[in-house]
């Protein structure tokens, strides 16, 4: 049996080391990827970390900033009824963020439900240790929970950021060990990150944007993100996508199907996340989903 790494040699040998068209291009991949779902809400697995999500997500940070997002623009009603009608149709995963200050209104709309009813995904500017202990702890309050299930370093934009954040990686893999969290890994901007993440040991989970037009990702050559997707699939990291609608730019039926046949065909990509403003967006992404997939196995 290979003996397990230590988290200061993990992190020793991570330092060391148009549209339509598109959309029916990664098709030959899935297959030997993975098996698709068979439905929008089935639970699939983030990698090799043996958490389970649906395969839609609802993400809480459109024009997300300052503690703010259309999500939260709600108020605590209605982000609890898009929530609410959310569980009620099989999504149980839920991708929220400090930056977005989310994590409250999230606690309120699942008062009640069941712990293993739901998975949480939030993220941290961190870079030291004791920054990601501070605010480890105060997400587990707002959030009203025990542990989250994948906590991810937030934005990160140089090919270089495991040494700007190696005292919250470390800090985060204690966490793991105490069952604080489930998993670690990173949202990237850029594809230097991206490609760092895609090799480094502490990258369990990466939420990557993908999408067929290039639209908002860290590159405008989609099969170029595609690609280290793929990378990071091969290597057993749950890959979890997002801007899969270009943050509300991609807007036609056409354009939206391309996309998800597209998302849901690499076979790279475990789950996405939509940033549900409504009950009638998540009705309709639902349902272009199952249609996308019973397309992509005919």
């Amino acid at each position: 049996m290979t003996p397990s790494l230590s988290r200061r040699e993990l992190l020793g040998r991570a330092a060391a080391t148009t549209a339509l068209a598109l959309a029916a291009s990664p098709a030959s991949r899935a297959g030997s990827a993975r098996a698709l779902p068979k439905s929008a809400a089935d639970k699939v697995t983030l990698g090799k970390t043996g958490i389970q999500v649906s395969l839609v997500g609802m993400g809480t940070g459109s024009i997300g900033s300052g503690q703010a997002s259309n999500q939260t623009r709600l108020g605590i009603k209605g982000f609890t009824h898009v929530v609410r009608h959310a569980l009620d149709h099989g999504v149980c995963f839920f991708d929220v963020a400090d930056q977005y200050g989310s994590h409250v209104y999230l606690r309120e709309a699942l008062k009640g439900v069941p712990r293993d009813q739901y998975v949480i995904q939030t993220k941290t500017h961190a870079t030291n240790a004791a920054d990601a202990k501070s605010h480890l702890e105060r997400y587990r309050l707002e959030l009203g929970v025990d542990y989250i299930d994948t906590l991810l370093l937030h934005c990160m934009q140089k090919s270089g950021w495991p040494a700007d954040n190696q005292g919250s990686m470390e800090y985060l893999m204690k966490a793991k060990d105490e069952k604080l969290i489930r998993a670690h890994g990173t949202s990237c901007h850029g594809m230097d990150p991206l490609h760092t993440s895609a090799k480094n040991p502490f990258v369990e989970v990466d939420l990557a944007r993908i999408n067929p037009e290039g639209l908002i990702m860290d590159d405008k050559k989609p099969d170029e993100v595609a690609s280290v997707l793929e990378e990071m699939h091969n290597a057993g990291k749950g890959v979890v996508g997002m801007k899969i609608l270009g943050e509300g730019r991609i807007t036609s039926p056409e354009r939206k199907d391309a996309s998800l046949r597209y998302v849901l065909g690499l076979g790279s990509v475990d789950a996405f996340i939509i940033g549900f403003e409504s009950t009638a967006q998540i009705d309709d992404i639902l349902a272009r989903t199952e249609k996308a997939l019973a397309s992509l196995r005919a």
